[in-house]
């Protein structure tokens, strides 16, 4: 197996050509013949004994030609790809050249990365916003820790109440049948939360434990199950419990209970810290966002349709991971949404077309920097992933090569760098608008899917659009879920 020819046959595209001996063209046709012959019917033979001679002169010589080929393309391209000295990328068109006395002839359509050129990358303008910690959003913080560790009371001597939580059956039924996801029992519904759809939870309001009564709702008009949309429904209830939550107090006892400290004005003086880190973090990575922008205004590049296409691939793919963590699918998202494959990668070309561009800059900034990844730095690096994934640092090095970790490692070191070198202005934050009131959720039994869904759509949105790691190769890679059409 060697490469014959290579030629270009237009900017960023080349063809290869690369040969399988004879020898070992035969024994992989010899191969699929043993597999496949005990599966064919040849009269006069008994079935699987039918001699390759015989079955070629039936189906024709080749008939199991194409198993051949694709037994033995993947280690005869990647030595190919590999003798070219070509930076691929995307995936290869093949074609057959010839099948002969000499063997296999096979040729390749492939893309190269493309030639870069970025100027002015240092002393690149941004801006800083830093946001103030405010004594509401400490009190906010905190607010949250102590509902948290509330303790549920029962309810034994009244109706129901705002803000109670009901533990109800309910069974829902729209034009006098039952839809799918309208029925739970022993559902536990916080009054006033808005959790289902609007005059749901104020009907519970006055009713008493064991009592059975009906909802009677309207579904709003752009409901995300469009069957259900702007249509009157009934829910037959029956209220089994009420209970209220009771507030721990904000004292020394309660600092204790939820953090190291051991009084509360530690606790509440770590709270503050904590918030402003995080406002840190978060202006940082706006002049991250500020940064890439500009790098990527000044990138000049001729890039192969095919780089954007694998990456919106490669976020689809991920999106689809996160989905199926909460137990989702891309089937289900689509059902939710009223979206489908081909909107999703739409929706996801921008992301994918900034992550392509954003890597050769910085690619091309660490080369013409000269940075280079240290031992250490890549051991860090394993180290980091193990962590992150579970696994130890030699296994996480058995399935991602050390070269893919340096280029992600130089990647990151241009970025620090480019940032080192950023004017930064502070300033101080806008005026906040007047907030509109949230409209009212619109929710029923239906509402833990969906929530899941607009959840993972919500951490999609808000991926910091940052150099994202270079993959896995397809034989080191854990088997990913695909995308049905």
């Amino acid at each position: 197996m060697s490469l014959t020819k290579k030629d270009m046959i237009e900017k960023n595209k080349y063809e290869l050509e690369f040969s399988i001996d004879k020898k070992t063209f035969d024994d992989a046709v010899m191969k699929v013949y043993r597999k496949s012959v005990k599966n064919i019917n040849v009269p006069g033979f008994r079935k699987g004994k039918a001699p390759k001679s015989i079955i070629e002169k039936m189906y024709g010589t080749g008939v199991f030609y194409e198993d051949a080929i694709n037994d033995l393309l993947p280690a005869a391209y990647e030595e190919a790809a590999k003798e070219s000295e070509l930076e691929i990328v995307g995936n290869p068109e093949f074609d057959i050249v010839s099948i002969d006395d000499n063997g296999l002839v096979m040729k390749a359509v492939v893309y190269i990365k493309p030639d870069v050129e970025i100027k002015d990358y240092f002393g690149i303008e941004v801006t800083k916003t830093v946001i103030p910690v405010t004594d509401e959003e400490v009190d906010r913080e905190i607010k949250t820790v102590q509902e948290r560790n509330a303790r549920e009371i029962e309810i034994t001597d009244r109706a129901a109440e705002m803000d109670d939580i009901a533990v109800i059956d309910f069974d829902g039924y729209v034009d006098d049948k039952q839809f799918d996801g309208g029925k739970a029992e022993g559902h536990r519904l916080k009054l006033g939360s808005g959790q289902f759809i609007p005059g749901f939870e104020e009907q519970i309001v006055g009713k008493n434990v064991g009592e059975s009564f009906d909802v009677n709702v309207k579904f709003p008009a752009d409901y995300h199950a469009a069957e259900l949309a702007d249509k009157d429904a009934v829910f037959k209830c029956v209220l089994h419990k009420l209970e209220k939550e009771e507030l721990p107090a904000l004292d020394d006892e309660f600092a204790k209970d939820v953090s190291e400290f051991d009084t509360f004005a530690e606790y509440k003086a770590d709270v503050k810290a904590k918030i402003e880190e995080r406002h840190n973090r978060t202006a940082d990575a706006e002049i991250e966002e500020q940064i890439i922008a500009a790098l990527i205004s000044k990138l000049e590049a001729d890039i192969p349709e095919c780089m954007f296409v694998s990456e919106t691939e490669n976020f689809v793919r991920d999106y689809d991971s996160r989905l199926r963590m909460p137990g989702l699918d891309l089937n289900t998202y689509f059902k939710y949404t009223g979206m489908n494959l081909d909107t999703l990668r739409e929706q996801m070309r921008p992301q994918a077309e900034k992550q392509v561009k954003t890597r050769l800059a910085l690619e091309k900034i660490a080369e013409l920097e000269g940075i280079v990844a240290s031992e250490a730095d890549i051991n860090e690096e394993y180290e980091n992933i193990a962590k992150a994934y579970g696994v130890t640092a030699e296994q996480a090095k058995e399935n991602i090569p050390e070269d893919m970790i340096a280029a992600d490692m130089k990647v990151k070191k241009a970025v620090e760098l480019v940032k080192e070198k950023a004017v930064v202005t502070e300033k101080a934050p806008e005026e906040p608008k007047a907030e509109k009131k949230p409209a009212a959720k619109k929710s029923t039994a239906k509402k833990t899917t969906a929530a899941k869904a607009e959840k993972a759509e919500g951490e999609k949105a808000e991926e910091t659009e940052k150099p994202k790691r270079t993959r896995k190769p397809a034989a080191k890679k854990a088997e990913e879920p695909k995308a049905e059409e």
